[in-house]
Parts: structure tokens; sequence; C-alpha cells
């Protein structure tokens, strides 16, 4: 699973003309699930989604809702969606695993079949629900138009692919310590 995270002061989602939801000060965040993060989250002879699919939903889940990336008082980015009682905007996005190493037509092969893609990025929204995250959200496989007013711009890549290993390189130092 991938998750495009964007900082914004509002947001909306239409499909054909009609909103179909909207938040204020919050995320917006495209989510895409991908072929392999499909097959090793659902288990043979379980639902369709699989506990381990529905626990790497809600591990990411809580990773945005506890991200401190909005302003305090200060100026400094130290509160998190749930501090500023803000809400996400929840938009399936299979464009995110587009291969373009070849030709000039991207390839979406790496992304999720839509059934059991749609199931985890509802998942991921339920998810954020339960942390006390009020979602809004798009529909899954339409052509939707999403309008935005991009705070900061403040946006970042989250995966399950990132976050399951430990960080890379080391914190830098003052000068002379070590």
């Amino acid at each position: 699973m991938r998750v495009v995270a964007q900082r914004v002061k509002a947001a909306s989602v239409a499909v054909e003309n009609t909103i179909l939801g909207e938040i204020r000060e919050g995320l917006v965040l495209f989510v895409v699930c991908g072929r392999d993060y499909v097959a090793n989250a659902i288990c043979p002879g379980a639902s369709p989604l699989g506990s381990v699919g529905a626990a790497r939903a809600a591990a990411i889940a809580e990773k945005v809702a506890n991200l401190r990336i909005f302003s305090d008082s200060e100026g400094r980015s130290n509160l998190s969606l749930l501090d500023i009682d803000g809400a996400a905007l929840v938009i399936s996005q299979f464009t995110l695993f587009a291969d373009c190493r070849r030709g000039r037509r991207p390839s979406f092969s790496e992304a999720a079949d839509p059934g059991p893609a749609e199931a985890l990025v509802d998942e991921f929204r339920v998810a954020l629900e339960r942390l006390g995250v009020p979602t809004a959200a798009g529909r899954f496989g339409a052509h939707m138009v999403v309008s935005l007013v991009n705070d900061g711009p403040y946006t970042i890549l989250l995966g399950s692919d990132l976050l399951a290993g430990p960080r890379s390189g080391r914190r830098s130092t003052a000068a002379g310590a070590d």
C-alpha cells in the first residue's frame, strides 16, 4: 500500500459534477495497493480482505493520523491530524503504481486488481475513522475531479514497504561531535 499525503486547507472530490466528499483543514490521501501487497495481505480461506491486510491498513492509518506535520502556535510542525481535529479525504489512485521505464505509455500492471484493492482502501479509511479522524472519500474506479488548497505545500509519501524497515542513514551530528 502506498499513500501520498498532502496537507490541505480544504479539499473536495466530485464525480460527474456531484461532490461526493469535502473536508476543511486536514489531509488529502491518495491511496493505492499493489499486487504484492494484496498477495501478502490476503490469507487463503479467510475473508476477502484477510486479517493481515486489515492490520497493515490499520498500521498505515495510525501513522497518518499521528504524523506531526501541522503547525503549532510557534509555527513548528508539532501537531498531528488528531491534535488539530483535522479530517482526511481518501482517494483511490491506482496511477501511483505507474511504471514509466519503457515506452511512452505507463504500465499499471503492478497495481492490485480492483476487488481486493477497493477492500483495502476502504479498510484504511475505516481504520482512520476508528482512530477518530473524520473522513470523506471518492468513488473507487470512477473518474474523479479532486480540488484542493495545498498548505505548504507539504506532501509525504508513505508505504507499507517504507514503514517496515529501519530508517536509512544516520542522523547528522554537530561539527566536531561524535
